[in-house]
């Protein structure tokens, strides 16, 4: 049978949004992907019995040939490799196959231009998080892609994650809160534990103790009707301990580095875009 989805790049995007997939309960043998080497196909394997992996340092014709049948065809290269593989597997691609693409700063009409004409293209911005069924991604379709096309490429996502739609000129914003946004977390459970570690706990410790905080901290943000403000606020009164940290953070200006920080992501978004434009 010929596989329903295929990835062609499996890099950690890629790998996240599969393995998401895979949780979520699509049939491994639905499913084929394509890598460079062939040590990294068969770990691939190893991890994923049953995914169809082709090594196309052993089959240079492995991402067309992984496209042969496919519904859904997921871009997962770097932004700049992006068009030419889309190139390089049209001829291979089904007439009324969707290709996803997940190059942040890749537009559209540049995907487009690359495939045959009226193929179907959605823009996607997922992260990381998909790979434990707590992602988030932005869907944005192209000119030809029909509603049961995209719900297609909804499909892949929704089992491990939130699917939302935002316009094309917003891929950018959703890149720096929701794309970038699993490493600011991280970030701060490597700051927390730093802190931890320089007021005397034994630096193991202080590791555990941030990283098990945010995690949790991260489950009760999902529960239904949660919101930050809300939990932040039960937790900081004007009396409370925790209140006093708060106000080192507001007075240091925090929020507004943060901020400063997701604007420094849109500005390289735009960056890359550019080049990818002129290139």
């Amino acid at each position: 049978m010929p596989a329903m989805i295929a990835f062609l790049g499996c890099g950690e995007m890629n790998e996240a949004i599969m393995a998401g997939l895979l949780t979520a309960g699509t049939s491994p043998d639905r499913v084929v992907a394509t890598v460079r080497s062939a040590d990294r196909a068969a770990a691939l394997r190893g991890s994923y019995p049953g995914v169809t992996v082709i090594s196309t340092e052993e089959n240079p014709d492995g991402n067309r040939a992984a496209c042969i049948g496919a519904a859904v065809v997921v871009l997962g290269v770097a932004p700049g490799a992006t068009a030419e593989l889309a190139r390089a597997v049209g001829p291979a691609l089904r007439r009324d196959a969707v290709v996803v693409s997940v190059a942040a700063a890749l537009p559209l009409a540049q995907l487009e231009a690359a495939l045959p004409e009226g193929q179907a293209v959605v823009r996607s911005m997922p992260n990381t998080p998909l790979k434990v069924g707590r992602g988030i991604v932005s869907l944005t379709p192209g000119s030809s892609c029909t509603s049961a096309q995209l719900q297609q490429a909804r499909s892949i996502f929704e089992g491990s994650g939130t699917v939302v739609e935002v316009p094309e000129e917003q891929i950018a914003l959703v890149s720096a809160i929701s794309g970038s946004g699993p490493a600011y977390a991280y970030y701060l459970a490597e700051a927390m534990a730093a802190a931890g570690a320089g007021l005397g706990l034994e630096p193991g410790l202080a590791e555990l103790l941030a990283r098990e905080t945010v995690a949790g901290a991260g489950l009760m943000l999902a529960a239904p009707g949660a919101t930050a403000s809300a939990l932040r606020q039960a937790m900081t009164g004007p009396e409370t301990i925790t209140s006093r940290a708060i106000a080192v953070f507001e007075e240091r200006g925090l929020p507004g580095i943060i901020a400063e920080g997701a604007g420094a992501t849109v500005k390289r978004t735009g960056e890359v875009t550019a080049r990818l434009v002129r290139n």
